[in-house]
């Protein structure tokens, strides 16, 4: 058992570096690719102090007040940092080019005030058999001293042939459609083509696949496409949130760049009264889903 312990987060710069370096023996069948078992490791930062600025930037970019409050996405995008060190430093198994972000789940316990000095420890788990491959979890813990105030999950795809040799079958992308209702949340908005780079200035997070149509083209995609933690972000950014709950989140198919989107979803004040409520982002255009959400009270 791998326990490394970090006084900050890892410099993106840094991190990236190293990730450019555990490519260069990526080629055809890796001794990777033949291992097939997740690491066990954790790494954690002792003490973590909110970057002030990068939070404001944050808040902006994905629509969040500035209440003096961590946004629920936010813990999620600075785990980033210590799962790709790990990626990178340990046995991991799979190329991490070509990794699909597939669900992401937060809980929050209780409201974290962005004063609050916390630790972050990001683990490998639950390592199992998916029709396409392999999937897999970062799982992220956060405390403020003894308190679990935070935690989330965000399960990764690496799609590898199957067992035969033949491709599987791409199933059909299912998804009920919502209709707005009289004081469900109903937003229609914008997506720039710059939103990728933006949020990866903000996030850490510089993946090709979003950055320009033409990286994104070299791996498959027509045009760049938005962050799927972006997208949940900006979809909670219009709810009112009660103070304890989890958001989970399946990731749908891509946001190209630029688009128009549409969000429908269950009034989050319907809590008060129900268990859990829903949310869906679509294509504004043709109702074809990104992402569906659901919001449980705990």
């Amino acid at each position: 058992m791998t326990a490394r312990e970090f006084k900050s987060l890892p410099e993106a710069s840094k991190t990236y570096t190293k990730i450019l370096k555990s490519l260069l023996p990526v080629i055809g069948k890796s001794h990777k690719e033949e291992q097939q078992a997740l690491p066990e490791a954790s790494y954690k930062v002792g003490e973590l102090i909110i970057d002030q600025s990068n939070l404001q930037d944050y808040r902006r970019i994905c629509g969040f007040a500035d209440n003096g409050q961590v946004p629920p996405t936010y813990f999620a995008v600075l785990s980033q940092t210590l799962q790709m060190n790990m990626m990178v430093d340990e046995a991991f198994p799979f190329a991490m080019l070509g990794l699909v972000h597939v669900t992401n789940s937060v809980t929050q316990y209780r409201r974290i005030a962005d004063t609050e000095v916390v630790t972050m420890e990001v683990s490998f788990a639950n390592l199992r058999d998916h029709d396409k491959g392999k999937q897999f979890d970062f799982v992220t813990q956060v405390h403020s001293a003894d308190e679990l105030v935070w935690e989330g999950t965000s399960t990764y795809l690496s799609r590898q042939k199957t067992k035969g040799g033949s491709p599987t079958k791409k199933p059909k992308i299912v998804s009920e459609t919502l209709e707005a209702q009289q004081n469900d949340i109903h937003s229609i908005f914008a997506v720039p083509e710059d939103i990728g780079r933006r949020y990866a200035m903000v996030s850490g997070d510089f993946n090709l696949i979003h950055l320009h149509a033409v990286t994104a083209k070299a791996f498959g995609f027509p045009k760049a496409i938005a962050h799927g933690m972006w997208s949940k972000a900006k979809c909670l950014s219009f709810m009112d949130l009660p103070e304890a709950y989890s958001v989970d989140v399946t990731f749908k198919l891509p946001i190209f760049l630029p688009s128009e989107v549409e969000l429908i979803g269950d009034n989050a004040d319907n809590l008060k009264d129900s268990e859990q409520v829903v949310f869906n982002l679509y294509n504004a255009k043709n109702k074809r889903p990104h992402l569906t959400g659901v919001i449980k009270k705990l």
